[in-house]
């Protein structure tokens, strides 16, 4: 049976801005350094686009995992979703939705997912893992956030 994150994040920040930043590979490995976590095949750097793929590798619960995801839809600067091709969950579909208010951004994350065991993986979700799902998304929130509020510094020179 599948569980479902669902999370909202103020940010103050214009939507194109925050809409880049959430999509964009390395703040994503800033966000997950506590696992170790990397890209390592397909896109690795940069912002990810439609129909393009990330494998990741980073360790949780004390093992080294890898997991590929794929962007499947894209609508800039509004929304896109992932969903896993290949890794541990039986599935998972993150959607990613901007809200623009004024010159700040409400991003909402749908985040489902489905272990393998059927009633064990229940059991799992149920447990632990939603709980460890959620502080995850909830991390990479603060860093999206940390990362769109941030001063820019001034264009051209002195």
């Amino acid at each position: 049976m599948p569980s479902q994150i669902l999370l909202a994040t103020h940010i103050n920040a214009p939507v194109e801005k925050v809409f880049d930043i959430a999509r964009n590979i390395d703040v994503h490995v800033e966000s997950t350094k506590h696992t170790g976590e990397r890209a390592i095949a397909g896109r690795t750097s940069g912002l990810i686009e439609l129909g393009e793929t990330v494998t990741w590798r980073a360790k949780h619960f004390g093992i080294w995992q890898n997991l590929t995801s794929k962007i499947t839809e894209i609508d800039y600067p509004n929304y896109f979703t992932d969903i896993q091709v290949e890794g541990a969950f039986k599935s998972f579909t993150h959607e990613h939705y901007f809200y623009p208010i004024l010159n700040q951004t409400m991003m909402r994350d749908i985040f489902t997912f489905e272990s393998p065991g059927g009633i064990l993986g229940d059991a799992v979700n149920f447990l632990f893992l939603s709980n460890y799902m959620t502080q995850l998304l909830v991390k990479r929130n603060e860093v999206i956030k940390q990362v769109a509020e941030a001063p820019q510094p001034p264009k051209g020179g002195a």
